[in-house]
C-alpha cells in the first residue's frame, strides 16, 4: 500500500527537482545547439547554461518565473494506495501549497476574475492533474511540469486538403509569431497535436512538449521524420535564443496523434520553457522510491488503436 503521506513527500521533493535542475537530455540539446551559433545567440546559451549551474549550486529556481506548476500521475492498474484517487488530489496540492512557500515558487495562481490568490498555486482547477493509466504495473509515477500560462501555445483547425503543407505553414506562422512578439522563450521543446477533438489536439501538443524528452522519437517512422523535418525547419528561419538572430529556435520536435473527425485535421502547437522544467517520481508499494527526468508518459498502452490491450 503506497501511503498519503508518501505521495505528498514525493511531490514535494520533485516540485524542487523541477524548479532548479535543468533534465540532462535537454541541456545535452542545448550543449549542441552552442557549438552551432555565434554571436549573441551563443553568448545568451552560454550564459544560461551558467545560470542553471548556479540554480544547482545554490539550490534556488533558476527562473524567477516558476511558471504553472502541474501534475501528470499514471496509475499502475495493480497499485494499491491510501485515499484513492481523491487521497492522491489531496496530497498533490497540499504538496504544492508547501513547496510554494519552501522553494520557493512564484504563487502565479489567481482568479481569473477577482484575481484574489491563496499565495500557493493552488485553487479552483489549479493545480492541474493530467491522468492515465498502465496495465500489469503495481506502481504511481508522479511528474511536475513548471510551464509558462501566458504565452506559446496556439491552435488552428486545417483541413484534410491542407495535408502535410499545411501543417508546415501553420508550424512556421507559429514559430515566427512567437519570435517577433517575443511570446516564447527559445529554444525550446517544441510539441504538436494533431487530430482528435479540439480540447484533445491541445492536450496532447502540451504532452508531446513537456512530456518527451530531447532525442525521443515517435514510433511512427513517417511522424518520426515529420518531427525531424519540422526540428530542421523551425532551426532555419534566422531566429536564436531568446529572439536574437541564430538556428535554435528548436531544440527538438515532438508530435503526437488521435483519431479525428473525417472533415478535419485540427493541429495545436506549444513551445515548452527554454529550461524544460519537469521531474518524475515512481512510487512503489514497498515504500522504495525512484527518481528520474524522462516521464515515460507515451506508452505504447497510451498509443494503443484496438478496442482491447494485449502485451
Amino acid at each position: 500500500m503506497i501511503s498519503q503521506q508518501v505521495i505528498q513527500d514525493t511531490a514535494y521533493d520533485i516540485m524542487g527537482r523541477a524548479a532548479i535542475d535543468i533534465p540532462p537530455d535537454y541541456r545535452s540539446g542545448v550543449e549542441f545547439m552552442i557549438e552551432k551559433e555565434d554571436g549573441l545567440s551563443k553568448f545568451v546559451l552560454q550564459t544560461m547554461m551558467e545560470n542553471w549551474d548556479a540554480a544547482t549550486e545554490d539550490r534556488r529556481p533558476m527562473c524567477a518565473d516558476s511558471g504553472l506548476p502541474r501534475y501528470y500521475v499514471k496509475v499502475g492498474n495493480e497499485a494499491q494506495y491510501e485515499g484513492g484517487p481523491i487521497g492522491i488530489e489531496h496530497a498533490l496540492r497540499e504538496a504544492t501549497a508547501r513547496a510554494t512557500h519552501d522553494i520557493p515558487l512564484r504563487p502565479n495562481r489567481v482568479h481569473p476574475l477577482w484575481r484574489t490568490d491563496h499565495n500557493n498555486n493552488v485553487g479552483i482547477n489549479a493545480p492541474e492533474i493530467d491522468w492515465s493509466f498502465e496495465p500489469d504495473a503495481d506502481w504511481i509515477d508522479i511528474t511536475t511540469v513548471h510551464k509558462g500560462g501566458l504565452f506559446g501555445t496556439d491552435y488552428r483547425m486545417l483541413f484534410p486538403g491542407d495535408g502535410i503543407d499545411g501543417i508546415k505553414r501553420f508550424f512556421l506562422d507559429t514559430l515566427l509569431s512567437y519570435g517577433k512578439r517575443g511570446l516564447a522563450c527559445q529554444p525550446a521543446i517544441v510539441g504538436i497535436g494533431l487530430g482528435g477533438s479540439k480540447d484533445t489536439t491541445m492536450v496532447l501538443g502540451k504532452q508531446a512538449a513537456c512530456l518527451r524528452v530531447v532525442g525521443d522519437r515517435n514510433p511512427d517512422p513517417k511522424i518520426s521524420e515529420l518531427e525531424l523535418e519540422l526540428k530542421e525547419l523551425g532551426n532555419s528561419i534566422g531566429m536564436g535564443a531568446m529572439g536574437f538572430s541564430g538556428k535554435s529556435m528548436v531544440s527538438d520536435c515532438h508530435i503526437e496523434v488521435g483519431y479525428t473527425h473525417t472533415g478535419g485535421m485540427p493541429m495545436s502547437v506549444h513551445m515548452f520553457c527554454l529550461s524544460s522544467r519537469r521531474a518524475t517520481a515512481r512510487l512503489f508499494a514497498d515504500g522504495r522510491v525512484e527518481y528520474r527526468t524522462d516521464p515515460q508518459w507515451f506508452t505504447p498502452y497510451m498509443r494503443r488503436e484496438t478496442t482491447s490491450w494485449q502485451n
